[in-house]
């Protein structure tokens, strides 16, 4: 096991002497390469921001505002029919939207029923078998306009 440990403490160095070797070898400025894909990213970064503050700004509203709760109250006669939990309907929802707003979710689902409970399970799950559709698509799409 400290061998594992020594290997992944080395990896990140390991992989940043490679770049810097193969540059000098391959006879590239790194130095401007590196500040030209900084500025590449940056440009990036100003380009989707508003997407994703808009879409932030979003999700605050809907939690906030109870839609997530009268959403659950509304789909809870087919969450009991298929046996899923209630508790976690607003989780399932918001995580095709946020990461952020989903683990918040999913840790107010950990405290008041338990990280073995049924909905923690389930919760766990959805947090690492699903993906922020909505959130990918829109940066996607902003980003290739």
């Amino acid at each position: 096991m400290e061998i594992l440990t020594f290997i992944s403490n080395l990896m990140i160095p390991l992989v940043i002497m490679y770049i810097v070797a193969y540059g000098l070898l391959a006879k590239t400025d790194i130095f401007d390469a590196f500040l030209k894909g900084a500025t590449d990213g940056l440009k990036i970064v100003f380009r989707i921001l508003p997407t994703l503050v808009g879409l932030m700004v979003a999700i605050c509203i809907l939690r906030e505002s109870g839609f997530f709760n009268v959403l659950s109250v509304i789909l809870k006669p087919l969450a009991d029919l298929t046996g899923f939990p209630v508790a976690v309907l607003p989780l399932s929802i918001i995580k095709m939207i946020s990461s952020s707003a989903a683990t918040g979710l999913v840790l107010d689902i950990f405290k008041k029923f338990g990280v073995d409970s049924k909905e923690g399970y389930l919760a766990a799950l959805l947090m690492c078998c699903s993906e922020t559709i909505f959130y990918t698509i829109s940066v996607y799409f902003q980003a290739t306009k």
